[in-house]
């Protein structure tokens, strides 16, 4: 995205320094990511939080390191840095040289940056570097603190997928908001992984949830074919209420909405990739198991959904049969993914989210859950850099709860390819989706 020089002017006065652990880790100390890690390291996780004046009241640079020291102690290996071992199978040497902390200031006020509803000039707001080319030098996690004229600020958190997925990432950040406000660690420290076992072949089949890419060495970010473009938008709870009645009828209580408004978008997009249309897409989201557990790494169910030969016509499936597919059809692929890295030693490239049409639901991420001063974030921003050509779609929870007949309103982001972009906004129009709510 290239950005005009009034566009790119909006934030200024970028100050970078570096934060870490407040003790020393200690020498030989190394975390070795899974095969599942490893196959999520093409992918980045952009994440915006605003804060109005209120909560960031007495929030200084200086205070906020000071706690990140003590925070980084559970998290230490979030500090390091990659390697390759002689296989050349990456891993993270815990040496302590520390996240990257970008200190920044805007010139729009808080409501006036969220009324611009202008997608791509978020990218201002978070780092977006990615690991590589040089991975001694990458750092995996980016902060960015963005002070805008009225007081409100926004905390840009760029997280490396390959150190765990959106539920970690929450909780990397939701724990801050507790050292933040004094409450301590609730969990034990953050133990790095030890080197894998030998390979152990099991499964026959390659998974369908991940591709192959094309080698990328130690620059991490897939080529794409095509120019992708990002698109967010709001629904309130009444239009989630009309959504599911379109799709499940008048009775309401009990559908799933991730999987009606994800219904929806697979047939539209059906509809604009007429004679290639997607009969397989990925569903990512939380592993209920992990929820607990709070050790980072990549643990989300990621499953495959194929269309079977009764519904192999994707546009003239009935919604309610497809939204059902994507509820209770799913084959979770982990072992499949984790297995096909680890027959290539991890040195092999991977790409998930956009090898199929991607979606995932972030509703149960904990996403609103990080709070300053006691308040909670008033909007959180959430979006993937590294996604293929397949594109992904991105479901949040509403923050405002807007409710309709228990229903509550959702935040969507659609990645996909430009061409794309613009006949998709029209067909969900035509079914009933609006995409200029205020916030």
């Amino acid at each position: 995205m290239v950005f005009s020089q009034e566009e790119e002017t909006l934030v200024y006065d970028l100050k970078l320094s570096s934060v870490g652990p407040g003790r020393a880790t200690g020498s030989d100390v190394f975390h070795h990511p899974g095969g599942l890690d490893l196959a999520m390291k093409l992918h980045y996780l952009r994440v915006v939080y605003f804060f109005d004046s209120e909560a960031a009241q007495g929030l200084t640079t200086m205070k906020i390191k000071e706690h990140m020291f003590q925070w980084f102690n559970h998290y230490y290996f979030t500090c390091g840095r990659f390697r390759r071992s002689e296989s050349g199978r990456p891993f993270i040497k815990c040496n302590d040289c520390g996240s990257r902390f970008i200190e920044a200031k805007c010139k729009k006020t808080l409501d006036e940056w969220l009324a611009m509803k202008d997608w791509p000039l978020y990218k201002l707001l978070v780092s977006q570097q990615v690991i590589g080319p040089e991975l001694s030098f990458s750092p995996s996690v980016l902060f960015q603190l963005t002070q805008f004229k009225c007081g409100g600020i926004s905390l840009g958190l760029s997280w490396a997928h390959v150190l765990g997925d959106p539920l970690s990432a929450s909780d990397f950040i939701n724990s801050w908001g507790q050292v933040m406000s004094n409450m301590g660690m609730k969990t034990p420290s953050n133990s790095p992984r030890p080197a894998p076992r030998p390979y152990q072949p099991g499964h026959e089949n390659d998974p369908v949830s991940a591709k192959r890419v094309n080698p990328v060495g130690d620059h991490w970010i897939p080529a794409n074919n095509s120019k992708m473009d990002t698109f967010s938008f709001h629904l309130t709870g009444s239009q989630m209420s009309h959504l599911q009645a379109q799709v499940w009828g008048p009775s309401v209580d009990q559908t799933p909405p991730f999987e009606s408004l994800c219904a929806i978008i697979w047939q539209s997009l059906a509809r604009i990739r007429a004679g290639s249309e997607p009969n397989t897409v990925t569903v990512c989201r939380p592993d209920p198991h992990y929820r607990r557990v709070n050790v980072i790494g990549n643990h989300q169910v990621i499953s495959k959904v194929e269309a079977g030969i009764e519904c192999s016509n994707i546009v003239d499936t009935d919604l309610r049969v497809l939204a059902s597919m994507l509820a209770d059809q799913g084959v979770d692929e982990r072992d499949q993914i984790e297995e096909a890295m680890e027959k290539d030693q991890g040195v092999v490239d991977f790409c998930v989210y956009g090898a199929n049409l991607t979606f995932l639901d972030l509703e149960d991420v904990n996403v609103y859950d990080l709070e300053l001063n006691g308040e909670k974030p008033m909007y959180v921003y959430y979006t993937l850099q590294g996604v293929g050509d397949e594109g992904a779609v991105l479901v949040l929870p509403w923050p405002k709860g807007s409710i309709k007949n228990g229903i509550e309103g959702k935040f969507v982001t659609m990645i996909l390819p430009e061409d794309e972009m613009v006949k998709l906004k029209s067909e969900l129009k035509v079914n009933g989706i609006m995409l200029e709510g205020d916030f």
